[in-house]
């Protein structure tokens, strides 16, 4: 191995490994609750332009993803300032102009987004296929990534890409390791938000829906907020090609994203009211001169994270059955799959291993407190 080839090793493993113990001790968490639930701010991201024309579909329109993206994100963006006043919004292009995909997220990062959106359309070689996606930071064993590969290949169009990208080669599967660690601060946000737009795609517009899914996709991993990558349809079936040319087709998808924006900032604020009459003692209904006994205090529990899903599966069946205490946890639409009920963190470090082994390679360990879910590094101070 010559002096070079080292050097990039060394590189790819020093980045793996501070990515590995610096994320739990980012500065992820907020200075108060009711700050880090406000939604104020959202990134909408219009994939591919300019020089990167994005899929060209069937080849009978002269527009290409590119442009489809960019009016719905236009569309949508007009929306949500229509229907949300208080609420500023940030395209990252607003006209057909070629972005890398590290511009897209800094642009995100700089302006400090509370979510962040890219849209796109879809592709695939069955002329067949159609429906809406929407996509989250993580890796799918059931379709090898091809996602992934498709909407990261426009690296390759960058110059100097691999300076620029630390190593990270979206032709080689090792680059994906040290990827799907990012967004595991807001992944529940994250897929809370695709679920949302999903059921508005179904239900609302009347789509075939694909789902929520995992995908360890660059431009949803870098930054620091929930994320999605929404995929309209697909422009290589065309009937849906024509449907996502069409101006009341864009018309219904960008007013569907808008709805699922504010039915999802509604949830994430609904609990500021009563924070706020909470630590505020002279609140109207509140009497300070009565004060209740404290509760016992609950005690921090560790867990091993299987999945999440939007449909309720069975779990003495596949994938499943081989493990031992699965249990389900439900938050609103969608099931979260956990394994282990750990007192310590140590325990539960210890059964992490035996986990992935049974092929759920990306299992993580979570916990909670009473009904809560809070940081692994919260609940390890609490027990100390």
């Amino acid at each position: 191995m010559n002096t070079k080839s080292k050097s990039t090793a060394l590189q790819r493993l020093s980045w793996f490994l501070i990515a590995v113990f610096a994320i739990p001790y980012l500065g992820f968490r907020p200075e108060s609750i009711g700050d880090a639930d406000r939604v104020q701010k959202v990134i909408i991201d219009a994939g591919h332009g300019g020089k990167d024309p994005g899929n060209l579909g069937t080849r009978r329109y002269r527009v290409t993803e590119k442009d489809v993206a960019l009016s719905v994100a236009q569309q949508t963006a007009a929306k949500i300032k229509a229907q949300f006043p208080d609420v500023e919004v940030v395209l990252t292009r607003n006209s057909d102009r070629f972005l890398e995909l590290y511009e897209r997220t800094a642009i995100a990062n700089r302006e400090k987004g509370d979510l962040f959106i890219s849209i796109h359309c879809d592709a695939a070689e069955n002329k067949s296929a159609f429906g809406s996606t929407t996509y989250v930071m993580g890796k799918n064993h059931d379709d090898e990534n091809q996602v992934a590969l498709r909407e990261n290949s426009v690296i390759l169009m960058e110059d100097n890409y691999q300076d620029k990208y630390e190593g990270f080669d979206p032709r080689k599967p090792e680059s994906y390791i040290a990827l799907t660690l990012y967004q595991y601060a807001f992944q529940n946000q994250s897929i809370e938000f695709a679920q949302t737009v999903q059921n508005a795609f179904k239900n609302d517009v009347g789509r075939r829906d694909r789902g929520v899914r995992q995908q360890p996709l660059y431009v949803t991993s870098r930054c620091s907020m929930p994320s999605v990558l929404i995929e309209l349809g697909f422009t290589t079936n065309s009937s849906e090609e024509d449907y996502l040319h069409s101006a009341s087709g864009q018309d219904q998808l960008s007013t569907a994203i808008a709805q699922s924006f504010g039915a999802y900032k509604a949830r994430r604020e609904r609990g500021l009211e009563k924070l706020t009459s909470a630590v505020n003692p002279t609140a109207e209904g509140s009497n300070p001169t009565q004060v209740s006994p404290p509760p016992p205090p609950a005690k921090p529990v560790f867990t091993i994270q299987l999945s999440v899903s939007g449909l309720k599966k069975s779990i003495t069946e596949a994938p499943f059955e081989g493990l031992e205490e699965v249990w389900i946890k439900s938050e609103g639409r969608l099931y979260r799959y956990l394994q282990g009920h750990y007192s310590t963190l140590e325990e539960a470090k210890k059964a992490l291993p035996a986990v992935q082994s049974k092929g759920f390679n990306d299992a993580f360990i979570v916990a909670y407190l009473g009904a809560d879910r809070i940081a692994v590094n919260e609940a390890q101070s609490l027990i100390q």
